[in-house]
């Protein structure tokens, strides 16, 4: 008896590394097709966090490698996620590379546009590589992330907008420059503050491509009533990386509201087109890039989102949350 939870029992994220115990798991009797009282397959989630050694084990005990999970296969979600010594060992047990999952694509066509593009060549016959397009999403998608590097802290928000420079953003949001020692007070340690008092200050930077309005602190770039005017002839994408719940994002075109709870970084999702699976994969996990790219700017370094800006702003007393 393995009991509800097929025999895996206490078993987190870090026990996917560990071979001698999930073998001896499974040779008493574990459940290589299901794990938890919620029946999710222990394969999909060895490959996120385990080593390609527990996933061949896994691998070779399940009736289907390919068995889907919300739609799609392991391999897809160990090449989504960067996992490529994963999907090797998935591939070596027969995982199929061109069975298409989201979007039009495969696991082996999308794993070009990543950091192995050599993973499963060569291509069989009648699978084409990148068009110009499509590699030029996946090179730019890799130069921003090399641009802004690791960003390691939550609770930050970003409005990126197409198109116009800081000087211009600062004058649509009727905006003024901030104190110079009261801002330094408050970078000294913003968090000895209510976020309320210190939501009217944020920094602006013109960046290749247009201007991103951060706000390292709080959710004072996101609010559509920032989001709003900076959007009028052209398009912002607005990213609260919210601690409690996640990355939230919005789009703003020409003044109006065209997405809203979005969650950058997150994807690729089932009902995305083939051009936004890829560019979900190439930003996967990384809501700062997805943001970015999404309205087109194109910044060298990651100053205009850690700091410091080309301009500290205070913005005037309004309701915020009016659209």
């Amino acid at each position: 008896m393995t009991g509800r939870g097929g025999g895996w029992a206490g078993m987190d994220y870090r026990g996917w590394q560990d071979y001698d115990d999930v073998r001896r798991r499974l040779d008493a009797g574990a459940d290589p097709e299901r794990w938890g009282v919620g029946g999710t397959r222990p394969l999909h989630r060895a490959v996120l966090s385990g080593s390609p050694e527990v996933v061949a084990e896994l691998a070779r005990r399940v009736a289907d490698v390919d068995a889907l999970e919300n739609g799609t296969t392991a391999l897809w979600d160990a090449v989504v996620s960067d996992r490529t010594d994963n999907a090797r060992a998935l591939a070596a047990a027969g995982a199929d590379p061109w069975r298409t999952v989201f979007g039009g694509w495969s696991p082996g066509r999308l794993s070009l546009a990543g950091p192995d593009p050599d993973l499963f060549r060569p291509l069989p016959e009648g699978v084409p590589e990148l068009t110009p397009a499509q590699r030029a999403v996946a090179d730019e998608g890799r130069r921003l992330h090399e641009a802004l590097g690791t960003l390691d802290h939550d609770g930050y928000s970003l409005a990126c907008v197409a198109g116009i420079d800081a000087e211009e953003a600062i004058r649509r949001l009727s905006a003024t420059p901030a104190n110079p020692e009261q801002t330094a007070e408050i970078l000294e340690d913003p968090y000895d503050y209510d976020v309320g008092e210190i939501l009217h200050l944020v920094g602006v930077t013109t960046v290749p491509g247009g201007c991103i309005l951060a706000q390292p602190w709080g959710f004072g770039a996101s609010r559509p009533g920032v989001l709003k005017p900076l959007s009028l002839g052209t398009v912002c994408y607005g990213l609260y990386a919210n601690p409690k719940s996640g990355n939230q994002g919005y789009i703003y075109r020409d003044g109006e509201n065209d997405g809203w709870d979005l969650h950058p970084g997150g994807g690729p999702y089932e009902e995305d087109t083939p051009e936004e699976t890829l560019f979900s994969y190439v930003h996967h996990y990384s809501a700062a890039t997805f943001s970015i790219a999404y309205a087109g700017l194109r910044p060298t370094d990651a100053r205009a989102v850690t700091g410091p800006p080309d301009h500290w702003v205070e913005l005037p007393e309004r309701d915020y949350w009016a659209t």
